[in-house]
């Protein structure tokens, strides 16, 4: 049985422009980062540092817009990076993004290409349907420091991803868990493209197509299904 992601009510009362398109994939061919997935990373890379040769990340419309959701929710936007805007900083500090998996390459490339930030997270490990909503702080997040697990908990009130286990991602789209984690042994996935206005609809279905296609090349047979979460069917 494959779960499905939701949105809580009362954070779409508070953010009521906000939807995430989820990509759903079944049949997924897991692969190491190739020179191919490595080539469009650093391509995408070149990109973007052309565009902000002069000016920082903050000054993307998007970015800002996350900046602002960030702190709504108690995060400071300076200590805590939106995921768009963490891989951005990087790429522009002149350093290439690490290579973690394929799939990881595909939607990093999707994120940086697009400016729009992008997560994907092994299915097969949900208990629960996955929910977008407000941290309790008991909620266990288990991540790797120093290449150890360990196990924290949001703040009260943190926007956070998580089903009947714990949090799968911290502080709406920062960090992913260690328990949902891309891996070579990941089959089925789900993808999270995130979007707040000003970015619209249409940039979203199209980094979104985008996406698909990249998996759909990746692994022919794999099955793609596509969902826009708007908070609606969740009243």
């Amino acid at each position: 049985m494959h779960y499905q992601l939701k949105l809580d009510p009362r954070v779409i009362e508070r953010y009521p422009e906000y939807r995430a398109l989820i990509i759903y994939a079944r049949g997924l061919s897991s692969k190491p980062s190739n020179e191919y997935s490595t080539q469009l990373l650093r391509q995408v890379e070149s990109e973007r540092r052309a565009t902000f040769a002069n000016e920082k990340p903050s000054a993307d419309p998007h970015i800002a817009a996350w900046r602002q959701a960030y702190q709504s929710f108690g995060a400071k936007p300076s200590k805590f990076l939106c995921s768009l805007e963490a891989l951005l900083s990087r790429v522009l500090k002149g350093h290439g993004l690490p290579n973690i998996n394929y799939l990881v390459d595909l939607y990093n490339v999707i994120s940086l290409q697009h400016l729009l930030p992008v997560g994907g997270e092994d299915w097969d490990y949900l208990s629960s349907d996955l929910k977008l909503t407000y941290a309790t702080g008991e909620e266990p997040f288990v991540a790797y420091e120093n290449g150890e697990e360990v196990v924290t908990h949001p703040e009260p009130g943190e926007v956070i991803w998580a089903d009947s286990t714990g949090v799968t991602c911290r502080r709406w789209n920062w960090r992913q868990g260690r328990r949902t984690q891309l891996t070579l042994d990941t089959h089925n996935a789900y993808f999270v493209l995130d979007r707040l206005p000003p970015y619209s609809i249409e940039a979203l279905m199209t980094a979104g197509n985008e996406l698909m296609k990249l998996l759909a090349s990746s692994s022919p047979g794999c099955t793609l299904t596509y969902e826009l979460l708007d908070g609606i069917r969740d009243l």
